[in-house]
């Protein structure tokens, strides 16, 4: 089981990063807090969560990084609840910090975490019954407010922005659309917080 891998990072969307170790390149997916929290370093030491799915063809091995112990150990928490997958824990975690999510959860903020695209009523509740007890014990019940990247070039948060969004599962063209809006509105917004709007917005 691979715990983290440590070295340059060559390549780094808000969805993705890619990082060289040893020579070889690893992609792993990432959510917006990690994206938030290595944007602009050289090196960098990701942890892992290795999803090996099985079966038929369709063999697959994905690396999921996190800037942190705690975010992978949400993500974890987060996948054991039925109804949550891979994408949709990281769009949870694309949506809200660990710490944010944790406050959610610890005090049955249902609204909030169902406002997380891809996540109904009976989901969100699912969730905070699940994993109210969990949270708790790992200490996550406060609020923490994490920094945000400065903006970047409109252009550049454009077309990151809808990459974002296309490598979570959506269409490019809605996704552009409301990119667009959003950033017509807020134009310096940094391209993780475009991204997490947008979650909440795409139909």
């Amino acid at each position: 089981m691979i715990e983290y891998i440590k070295g340059e990072l060559t390549d780094l969307t808000p969805a993705l990063a890619v990082v060289e170790a040893a020579g070889v390149g690893y992609a792993l997916n990432i959510s917006l807090n990690t994206f938030t929290a290595i944007q602009g370093k050289k090196d960098v030491r990701l942890y892992v969560h290795e999803a090996l799915v099985a079966g038929g063809r369709d063999d697959s091995f994905t690396l999921y990084g996190f800037a942190s112990k705690q975010e992978r150990e949400v993500y974890r928490l987060l996948i054991t609840v039925s109804g949550v997958g891979a994408n949709t824990a990281r769009m949870i975690l694309s949506t809200m910090s660990p710490a944010e999510l944790g406050s959610a959860i610890s005090t049955g903020n249902e609204r909030l975490i169902k406002s997380v695209k891809g996540i109904g009523l009976k989901t969100a509740q699912r969730i905070i019954v699940d994993l109210r007890d969990k949270i708790l014990s790992l200490g996550m019940a406060t609020e923490e407010k994490s920094d945000v990247a400065a903006a970047v070039v409109n252009v550049e948060v454009r077309d990151e922005a809808v990459s974002a969004l296309t490598m979570l599962g959506f269409s490019p063209a809605p996704s552009a659309k409301v990119v667009v809006t959003i950033l017509e509105e807020h134009p310096d917004m940094p391209v993780e917080q475009v991204v997490k709007l947008a979650l909440k917005q795409i139909k």
